[in-house]
């Protein structure tokens, strides 16, 4: 009989299972999950990673800003963060050859980063468009980003980067990965859904990126080297893209997943497509 039982639950939670990615799967083609995590990787790229690169270079940090980013999200070390670091100028020269209205244009195109997260945000709740005079939104959301990845690799941590360091700095990083996109959300959507329906979507996010990084270490990190010495620059470039794809995906995903676990409780209105 106690076989029998354990295997109806089996059954019926591996019948959950499915029905749950099934969920998410029809959810995520809705909303063009995959046109979105790549434009996610192209704006991030070319808008938002220059101007990360200027701030880091004038920050009094010994680290490399978005290098070193870039680097630990992709669990590289050595030669092949040694490729990453390589992809971007050294503090002296960023700093000699950027003007102020240079910067300003940096920020200015950056701000269309946050522009296309709000977009996605709203879509995967069914919300409409917010109004054109809430840019303020998005320039506190671009900002916090700003903050939360320099924080992320600063060099100047009150403990140092010990094996014994480890668990506290995953555990401020997951903590303070929970409290960003948990804030984001709540300020791109103008505090149309409330904070507690929020909450699963920040919670999933990280687990994702956790999930992300895991991933990066085992499949990136070995194409950095090798595509490195087959194609250059180019080909770390190109590992590089993949894995902004992926981090779209964990960003809109989370989101995505934290709504989904909800809707049979708390439909959503649907506002258009």
């Amino acid at each position: 009989m106690a076989g029998e039982r354990i295997g109806t639950h089996v059954k019926r939670l591996g019948r959950q299972v499915v029905e749950a990615a099934g969920s998410v799967w029809r959810a995520g083609r809705e909303v063009e999950l995959l046109h979105r995590a790549m434009a996610f990787a192209t704006l991030f790229f070319v808008t938002l990673v220059p101007l990360l690169v200027v701030i880091a270079a004038a920050l009094p940090s010994r680290g490399s800003g978005i290098a070193d980013w870039i680097a630990e999200g992709l669990g590289v070390s050595g030669s092949s963060a040694h490729a990453v670091d390589e992809l971007f100028a050294s503090r002296q020269a960023v700093l000699s050859t950027t003007t102020a209205l240079g910067l300003v244009g940096l920020a200015l195109f950056g701000i269309s980063l946050m522009a296309a997260v709000q977009t996605a945000y709203e879509r995967i709740w069914h919300l409409p468009s917010g109004a054109w005079h809430t840019l303020w939104r998005q320039v506190l959301g671009l900002a916090g980003l700003i903050a939360l990845i320099l924080l992320s690799t600063w060099r100047g941590m009150p403990w140092p980067s010990t094996a014994a360091s480890t668990a506290p700095r995953i555990a401020v990083g997951a903590c303070g990965g929970v409290l960003y996109f948990w804030w984001l959300q709540h300020l791109l959507l103008g505090s149309r859904v409330t904070w507690l329906r929020l909450l699963p979507g920040a919670l999933a996010t990280v687990a994702a990126f956790a999930g992300l990084r895991l991933f990066s270490e085992l499949v990136f990190a070995p194409l950095i080297v090798s595509n490195a010495v087959s194609y250059g620059a180019v080909g770390t470039i190109l590992v590089v893209q993949s894995w902004l794809v992926g981090v779209g995906y964990t960003v809109y995903g989370g989101a995505l997943v934290g709504r989904l676990g909800q809707a049979r409780h708390h439909p959503v209105p649907r506002h258009g497509p």
